[in-house]
């Protein structure tokens, strides 16, 4: 217990480590002339986005196919 309480501890003072889950890396990344890389991103951003309702609807689609 000690042992993770320290390594939660060390990752909070680690700035660089939180650096790299922007929320703006989008926009950042549309501001520069590298398109290819901001285009993976997007596509990234988008499937990050999509999946859990994907996962949502599965389960309802069986949970209603289960009540009836």
């Amino acid at each position: 217990m000690k042992r993770i309480i320290v390594l939660l501890f060390g990752f909070m003072l680690l700035p660089e480590v939180s650096n790299a889950q922007c929320a703006m890396c989008r926009a950042v990344l549309e501001s520069g002339d590298n398109t290819a890389v901001a285009e993976g991103v997007n596509n990234g951003i988008v499937y990050l986005m999509a999946i859990p309702y994907i996962l949502v609807g599965v389960v309802f689609y069986f949970v209603y196919k289960k009540m009836k």
